[in-house]
Parts: structure tokens; C-alpha cells; sequence
């Protein structure tokens, strides 16, 4: 039995180190520990701050997935408030959401993620005629029918279609056998590209995604120019309480919001589409049915048994939250939980997420057991609690083995993680576009949802699609490491699709003749209670996300903040059990012990990434190497 560490596996909002017991002889993992090793403690420095405010400070929680912090931040605020903003408000905040989706997922994909599937090194004995053969294949083999918004066609725009030219692959190929042969492979450096998994691919394959790979380091950033025009700028574009702060004037040159400008995020709506149909999906679904083919279908974990999602996008704005009318009004109503997935979708069960649930701490609540905080009061860390009766109290009780500033080896018995547990039910659940997808699709198929928006319909369309490629029921290939991935790339296109059709109600609306974008009917605190609570949700690339808030005599006096990662990544729960980082990584097996190529694979296909440690220690806990992953410094081996 060894004991493998990864650390860091840096993510959004820290730094991410996993543990496991790895058997030698069959590359099983029988245990795993997921510990976030920073500490955020951001919710602490909005107390007694103006909630008008708290937006600007909270998104500094992430620069990857910005806007999603403010988002859910003011919708947080105006469900305290009883705030109603204007529809252009809503259409835009819709557009940028969307907008943040296309972005992160591409980038991730791209460059986070493909470098776990692909290699540079391979790709240098592609030939590059065969190249441009095989990507004419796979755009025409991968490009998935779906049913999209009525009226969203527009031919106008030159659509970026990939270059499927011998010349073009033979100049990608030669610039990276340039980098190679230096000695100093850059930004391909830190991997392990003698390892088998890379074998699975041709090697055309691997100069396909390396030259898409390229491509995409520029044209990704024009993806989110939605957050310039509207926002003011990206990362962290301007939100305000009660809508935008961009006001509209068609006729106007030195309006923020005139034709011109949005004829910029016409442009940028319109390249996220042809993007993800003529790249991504196509790239992503030509190397996941490979993987499935050679049977490659572990990494699923908790995804079998248990998902939740919030809901996204909605149609028209409401006051509330807690009264359910969010759920009720949402484009893609995902709310709610789905067990068993893995024994079939007919099997699977599902249960609403209401208002009243987010009210209810028997619903929802955060432990804190394995994690470094601690709750006062009577119960202390013996009970989870709710958001809003939520502490963030740090208590760092440090390794097992080593020093608090020399980790060996964490105490799984004990607290482990900077990460709280967040508990529906008291059970852990996987959040992120697997769980929207398997909600959906089996909100469908149980006819849970008898009158589909065209985004649900598109969702399941895209589900049923991909199981005809692949020649897999959805329950076989959904939840897995290859079903993580591939559900990240459909909700790519999903949301390109849905910034098209809120642009058009954007314009349509401005055309009616309404250019209101915020109302400031409650800005003055003199019309707030003297004591109110809020949620805001918001179903980000990461999965759901919640952010709870209490108002007492026009102050911030409690804030707390359930991101993705949080479900994801948390520690374990002495009831619960594992989390779904935990329970993905022993659901997964290891060929080569000291090049874990599997588990950086596993964990990034949730969407943590950059570069990573990795410790070896045999059964008796001597450390026998340490291989280290840098991406400055290149890869190196300490014996």
C-alpha cells in the first residue's frame, strides 16, 4: 500500500491537496482525503460593511469565475430586500452569466485540463495531411443536432471554423518540436508524457487539441467582452444593487449602452457559439469516445450516487427567493437533488429544491467536524449549521505527521481541511454541470417536466445524442471522469445558446421603448427593515452556489458563502461519509504510482487545475520520493 499526495492542486479559490492509499498490486484507491489548504475567511470582512457594497468585495473570492461571486451577492441582497429589478437589468446579468459559463469551461478544457489527455510529445510524430483529414471527420462525426431558440440565426458573422490544412498543422507541429527540442518546454512543461494514458490517443489527435489549444489562448478573451460593455471591465465587472450600472441610449456615442457597443457583444455572442459547435464539443466528444471505447468509464464517485443543482437563468425577475417563485420562473429548472442516477434513470429519485428548503436547517446546514473552524455554543462542531446561524471561527489543530508548516501526512481521524461540509439532508452531494444535466434529464424522462423550455429540451437532446455516438445508455457514461467533462462541454453550448436568446429579449425589449436597467426604489436604507436575511443563488461553471446573508439596522452582521468547490471538495462527514472529490478518487485507478496521471485527471475534471506535488510514501509511511511538478521549473525527481 503507498501513500500518494498531490498538493498543491491549486483551484478557484485556493489550494487543493489531496491524499490516498493507493494498492500497489491492482491500482485501486481505498481511501482519500480532499483538503483545501487556504483559508478564505472573506466573509469576515463584509461584517458590519453597507450590503450595497458587499458585491465589489465578495467576487475577490475569484478572478477564474468572475462575476459569479456578485451575482450571487446581490441577488442575495435583493431577496433581503424584497428588490424587483428591471427586466434589461435581468436580460444582462443573464447575458454576462453566460457569458463567465463559455469562457471558463473553454479555457478550462483547453488550457487547464487537455494537457491531462493530450501531449505535445505525440503530436510530434502526427502527419500532419492525416491531421487535417481527421479534424474534417470529426467535425463532421461530432457536431451534435439540437433543437436552440427560435430566431436565433445569424449569418452574418463569419464563424471561426477550425483550419484544416496539412500547412497549417505542420506549422503548430514545428513550432512545438521547436519548444521540445530546446530543452524548455514552457508552458508544456510539468507532465508526464511517457505515461500509457496518452498512448489511447493517435497521434493526429494530439496535434489536433495541441493546435486547438493555440488557437484558443487568443480568441478566448474575446468571449467575455459582454463583461466590458456592461460591466465596466473583467475580471470583476460592476454590478449594483436593484440591476446595472449601465444605463442605455441607442442614439447617444458616449452612452455605455448604445449600438455600437452592443453590436461588440452581438460579435462576442456570436463567436461563443461558433467556438464551442466548431471546436470544443467536437475536440472533446472525438477523445472521451475513445476513452469509453477502451472502457475507461471510473472517476464517477458520488455523481452515481447523489447530485444537486440549484437552476439557472431567469425568464423574468422576481422579489424573492424564499418564496420559491425563483425556482418557479427559472429557464432550466434544475432545482433539487437526483439519487441513484448510476442504477438508471428510471430508478433514479428525485426531490425539489424549495423555498422553504432554504429556509430549513434541517435541510440545509455545513459541518464543520474534519474542517479547521469550530461553532460555539452548546452543540459546538457536534452539529452542522445553517448558513445564516453560520461561524467562520478558525481552529487549526495542523498534520498528523510534520509540522503546521511542513504537512506529512493529514489526520483523517481529525480536522483535515480549511473546507466546510455542506450537508443536504445530511448527505453529500456533487454539484457542477453533471449534476444540472443528470437532474434534467431525469426530470424529463420521469415526466417531471411536462411543459420543457427550449433550453431543457436542448439538454436532453444533447444527452440522447452523445449516448448515440457512443453507443452508452446516459447512466453508463454520465457519471464518470469522461461524463464530467463531456457535461462541461454541453453546457458550453447550452450556454452560448442562452447568451443568443437573451441578447434578442435584451434588444427586443430595448426596441419596445425600455431602457430602465436598475431600480433604485429601496437604495436608501430608510426603507429597509431593521432586520432582514437573504439568499442569493446562482448555478456557476462550477456548480451551485449560494451565498446567505443577514441585515440588521442597515449592516452586514453575518455572511457566508457555499461555493461548488465547497460540495465538492469538503471534507468527509463521520454520518455522511466522503465528499465527491474523495469518493471520485477512489473510484478511479493508478497504473504508475509515481506519475498519478489518473487522479490530477480525476480532480481537474471537476475544474480545480494548474500544477501539482506529488509525495510517495510506502505502507509504513517512509517517504521513498518526491516528484514535483512545476511550471516554471520543469519536473524532477528527488529520490
Amino acid at each position: 500500500m503507498k501513500h500518494v499526495v498531490v498538493d498543491p492542486v491549486t483551484r478557484i479559490e485556493g489550494h487543493l491537496r489531496v491524499e490516498m492509499q493507493v494498492d500497489e498490486a491492482s491500482g485501486k484507491v481505498t481511501d482519500s482525503i480532499s483538503s483545501g489548504t487556504a483559508w478564505r475567511g472573506l466573509e469576515l470582512i463584509l461584517h458590519d460593511r453597507d450590503p450595497r457594497d458587499a458585491w465589489a468585495y465578495i467576487q475577490r473570492i475569484c478572478g477564474v469565475c468572475t462575476t459569479a461571486h456578485a451575482l450571487a451577492c446581490v441577488r442575495a441582497v435583493e431577496d433581503a430586500l424584497g428588490i424587483k429589478i428591471p427586466k434589461n437589468g435581468n436580460y444582462i446579468r443573464n447575458i454576462m452569466a453566460a457569458s463567465l459559463t463559455v469562457q471558463d469551461h473553454i479555457v478550462h478544457f483547453y488550457h487547464l485540463h487537455a494537457l491531462d489527455w493530450v501531449s505535445p510529445v505525440a503530436a510530434l510524430s502526427a502527419n500532419p495531411e492525416a491531421t487535417a483529414n481527421l479534424q474534417n471527420a470529426v467535425l463532421k462525426t461530432y457536431k451534435l443536432p439540437f433543437s436552440g431558440p427560435a430566431g436565433t440565426v445569424t449569418e452574418a458573422f463569419r464563424k471561426e471554423v477550425p483550419r484544416a490544412t496539412p500547412s497549417y498543422f505542420k506549422g503548430i507541429q514545428d513550432k512545438v518540436k521547436a519548444i521540445v527540442e530546446s530543452g524548455q518546454l514552457g508552458i508544456f512543461s510539468a507532465q508526464w508524457w511517457d505515461h500509457p494514458d496518452y498512448n489511447l490517443l493517435p497521434p493526429e489527435v494530439h496535434l489536433m487539441a495541441v493546435a486547438h489549444y493555440v488557437e484558443m489562448l487568443d480568441k478566448q478573451r474575446e468571449l467575455v467582452t459582454p463583461h466590458v460593455v456592461f460591466g465596466g471591465k473583467n475580471p470583476h465587472p460592476h454590478y449594483v444593487v436593484g440591476g446595472m450600472p449601465c444605463s442605455i441610449s441607442m442614439d447617444d456615442g458616449n452612452s455605455p449602452i448604445n449600438t455600437a457597443r452592443l453590436d461588440i457583444v452581438d460579435r462576442a455572442v456570436n463567436l461563443a457559439r461558433t467556438l464551442v459547435n466548431e471546436y470544443y464539443l467536437p475536440d472533446l466528444l472525438a477523445i472521451g469516445h475513445i476513452y469509453v471505447q477502451k472502457g475507461m468509464t471510473d472517476g464517477g464517485g458520488l455523481a452515481k450516487e447523489r447530485v444537486m443543482a440549484f437552476g439557472q437563468f431567469p425568464l423574468e425577475t422576481t422579489s424573492t427567493t424564499q418564496d420559491g417563485t425563483f425556482f418557479k420562473n427559472l429557464l432550466i429548472r434544475s432545482n433539487g437533488v437526483v439519487e441513484n442516477f448510476g442504477q438508471g434513470v428510471m430508478k433514479a429519485k428525485f426531490t425539489e429544491i424549495t423555498g422553504d428548503d432554504l429556509k430549513n436547517p434541517e435541510v440545509f446546514g455545513e459541518a464543520v467536524t474534519h474542517a479547521w473552524y469550530e461553532y460555539e455554543g452548546k452543540d459546538g462542531d457536534a452539529q452542522p449549521r445553517h448558513p445564516w446561524e453560520g461561524q467562520t471561527k478558525a481552529k487549526y489543530t495542523g498534520p498528523k505527521v510534520g509540522t503546521p508548516t511542513d504537512w506529512k501526512e493529514l489526520n483523517e481521524k481529525g480536522k483535515y481541511s480549511w473546507l466546510k461540509t455542506p450537508l443536504w439532508h445530511m448527505k453529500m452531494c456533487e454539484v457542477g454541470p453533471l449534476a444540472h444535466y443528470i437532474i434534467i434529464y431525469t426530470k424529463a424522462k420521469q415526466g417531471l417536466l411536462p411543459d420543457m423550455t427550449w433550453a431543457e429540451k436542448m439538454m436532453v437532446d444533447q444527452i440522447e445524442a452523445v449516448s448515440k455516438v457512443l453507443g452508452l445508455a446516459p447512466e453508463v457514461w454520465l457519471p464518470t471522469m469522461v461524463g464530467r467533462t463531456a457535461a462541461r462541454a454541453l453546457d458550453c453550448q447550452l450556454n452560448a445558446e442562452v447568451e443568443k436568446f437573451f441578447f434578442d429579449k435584451l434588444i427586443e425589449n430595448i426596441k419596445s421603448g425600455d431602457t430602465q436597467v436598475a431600480s433604485m426604489d429601496k437604495w436608501d436604507p430608510s426603507t429597509w427593515p431593521k432586520r432582514a436575511v437573504g439568499v442569493g443563488l446562482y448555478e456557476a461553471p462550477r456548480g451551485g452556489l449560494s451565498h446567505w446573508i443577514t441585515i440588521e439596522n442597515g449592516k452586514i452582521s453575518n455572511y457566508q458563502c457555499v461555493v461548488p468547490t465547497t460540495w465538492n471538495a469538503c471534507p468527509r462527514d463521520d454520518k455522511a461519509g466522503h465528499g465527491a472529490y474523495e469518493l471520485a478518487m477512489m473510484d478511479t485507478k493508478v497504473k504508475i504510482a509515481d506519475k498519478p496521471l489518473e487522479i490530477v485527471k480525476v480532480i481537474r475534471s471537476f475544474d480545480p487545475c494548474m500544477a501539482c506535488a506529488t509525495h510517495l510514501f510506502n505502507e509504513k509511511g517512509e517517504k521513498i520520493n518526491v516528484v514535483t511538478t512545476d511550471p516554471y521549473g520543469g519536473m524532477h525527481v528527488d529520490a
